[in-house]
């Protein structure tokens, strides 16, 4: 690839040949309340006892936008995410979801706010769910309610409701301690709970979170390999990141990896609750710095999201600018890019405090021994 770039008169680098960022994203992520009702320890948000609720005038700016990609593309979700969704309540949310059409909404929920009317608004408006949960009460400890007491029952509770009214749901755990055994019993536990899908996260040090996420290698490496083979021996979940791992293996040894990854970046725009726009990763949302200043790109209120995705795309301001060259590094030093993409935005900042630095622990703990951990079991089989 050409790494030849030229300079304009103002000093902004142009690079030719770079992964640069798109213009149409495969989904936003919309924020309807900053409030959430629990208070985990690892959770990444800053403003999550606030109550402070998205604007309907926001959530019809952005759909001004979003309907007319949704009409081209065969499919474009909007995810409702950050703070707890459903603290909005029922009518907001509503409100909130009513200008867009032709699109997928999802909601990421703790679940301890469902009830029978609830997964009725799910049912009638075809809502994707998604439930935050650990594991069993003892796995799932970390999520505690604002006086401290553990959550785990009433996320069960709610997800009772679901499965009661037959609605799907997805489950997304979050691993705070990998090691040996861990992998066959949370497949276990996700398999009877019955969600059709479960994506593993690896605790992650980003936001208000400043908990180590440094974790001894092989303990890693050994978690993922544990896990792809509980799913190899019951594969009834879309496990979200064991499937990505052998697809990539697979088209590896074809030698068609290289053409897996797209072509620019998806921008991934996250709608604050005030109608700032945060690209690139959600967990930079409400945060600013010293250096960078606001990481917001700009507002929907007062630009349209196509046209700042446009402007950002043609002239990357300063931190994006300084990430792309830090997914240039990630490509010239780093054997697992074409798995990876480079490391994420929001990873490089709160772990290294820059945004062109390569490796991260969060590569280390979820890329790297996660590919790694899958070729393991490969090999042992």
């Amino acid at each position: 690839m050409s790494r030849e770039h030229r300079t304009s008169e103002d000093g902004y680098v142009q690079w030719r040949g770079m992964r640069g960022i798109a213009t149409v994203p495969g989904y936003v992520i919309m924020q309807p309340t900053t409030l959430c009702n629990l208070d985990c320890a690892y959770c990444y948000l800053p403003h999550r006892d606030a109550n402070r609720k998205m604007p309907v005038a926001v959530a019809q700016a952005v759909a001004r936008t979003v309907n007319a990609w949704a009409a081209d593309a065969r499919r474009f979700s909007v995810v409702w995410h950050a703070g707890e969704p459903l603290a909005a309540g029922r009518d907001h949310l509503s409100a909130l979801m009513a200008p867009f059409h032709g699109v997928e909404h999802h909601v990421q929920t703790n679940a301890t706010l469902i009830d029978d009317a609830w997964c009725e608004f799910f049912a009638t408006r075809d809502v994707h769910v998604g439930v935050s949960i650990d594991g069993d009460a003892a796995r799932t400890a970390l999520r505690v309610d604002r006086g401290g007491r553990p959550a785990y029952q009433k996320i069960r509770k709610g997800i009772d409701a679901l499965r009661r009214h037959g609605i799907p749901f997805a489950a997304l755990c979050v691993v705070s301690a990998p090691q040996p055994g861990l992998g066959t019993e949370l497949y276990a536990f996700f398999r009877e709970l019955g969600c059709h899908a479960l994506g593993v996260n690896v605790e992650e040090q980003e936001g208000v979170n400043v908990r180590s996420n440094t974790f001894d290698d092989a303990a890693v490496r050994g978690f993922w390999a544990e896990l792809t083979a509980a799913w190899r021996a019951d594969p009834v979940i879309e496990l979200r990141e064991i499937e990505w791992a052998l697809w990539y293996a697979a088209n590896a040894l074809d030698g068609t990896a290289d053409d897996l990854l797209p072509a620019r970046i998806d921008p991934i725009p996250t709608i604050g609750m005030d109608g700032s726009v945060v690209l690139l990763s959600p967990e930079l949302a409400g945060f600013r710095d010293g250096h960078y200043g606001d990481f917001a790109s700009g507002n929907v209120l007062s630009t349209p999201l196509d046209v700042l995705l446009d402007r950002v795309a043609d002239r990357p301001p300063g931190w994006i600018a300084e990430y792309l060259r830090g997914v240039e590094a990630c490509r010239d030093t780093c054997a697992y890019f074409g798995f990876c993409g480079g490391a994420h935005a929001a990873n490089r900042y709160f772990e290294r405090g820059r945004f062109d630095t390569t490796e991260t622990d969060h590569c280390r703990n979820s890329k790297i021994r996660l590919i790694e951990g899958v070729l393991d079991y490969a090999r042992a089989h």
